[in-house]
């Protein structure tokens, strides 16, 4: 970005860095020693907390989103937030399944369920998903057959969320600190966990704001070329 502008890049926007340090963690916790994975999506977030003051973005760093998603998280932060409501206020980009498959091997996606009203209910990872001579096929966790539906939504991980889910994100990192026992190595604070809880405990409303935007992520390296060409 600086290459692009220059000197000028003040004109354009305030520039801020936050890395997702593997020891920035709450007081009182120590990194299992041999640990080298890092902690997660939410723990991504949560490095940004001394950085944000307002309703905020949330995507993938390696996906390709869109233009229209953009739009309406924009619009929905700065017009319907309530960042002050009892519960999260809380909007998320809903994809089309038939938008995010891959031609070249199945993929996991987070089917949602979405009320009469356009919310979000609960979100369910769902694997393997593929097309295959006009048939889609998906599996659960355990690897047994499950339906989808082309026309469902699901979640590419592209959130609109109020500021103070972040102070709610930094209290629910030292619980999930506190509970690591024998998973110390592996473990993840995962974003789309956390809405999931949250949701079952009403604790967060969440809007899904529909998009027929093309999603576009390398999954397999036989993606690169379509990728490349689509984004031309």
């Amino acid at each position: 970005f600086r290459e692009a502008v220059g000197d000028r890049v003040s004109e354009y926007m305030e520039v801020s860095y936050a890395y997702q340090e593997i020891n920035n963690i709450p007081a009182g916790f120590q990194v299992p020693e041999g640990r080298v994975k890092p902690w997660g999506t939410a723990h991504a977030v949560y490095s940004c907390k001394d950085m944000i003051d307002g309703p905020f973005a949330v995507i993938n760093a390696d996906d390709y989103y869109g233009k229209e998603a953009f739009k309406k998280l924009y619009q929905y932060m700065t017009t319907k937030m309530d960042p002050d409501r009892s519960v999260y206020d809380i909007c998320m980009a809903g994809f089309i399944l038939k938008n995010t498959l891959s031609e070249n091997g199945g993929v996991t996606r987070g089917i949602c369920t979405v009320d009469q009203d356009g919310y979000l209910q609960r979100v369910t990872e769902t694997y393997e998903i593929q097309k295959q001579n006009g048939i889609l096929t998906a599996c659960n966790e355990e690897k047994q057959p499950v339906f989808v539906n082309e026309d469902m939504h699901v979640s590419m991980n592209m959130w609109g969320l109020p500021p103070k889910f972040l102070d709610m994100l930094e209290s629910g990192f030292s619980e999930f600190l506190d509970q690591l026992g024998d998973d110390g190595m592996k473990s993840e604070y995962l974003l789309p966990k956390i809405i999931d809880m949250l949701l079952s405990e009403r604790k967060a409303s969440v809007k899904v704001l529909e998009t027929n935007d093309k999603w576009f992520g390398v999954t397999y390296k036989e993606d690169k070329p379509a990728v490349a060409a689509a984004i031309r």
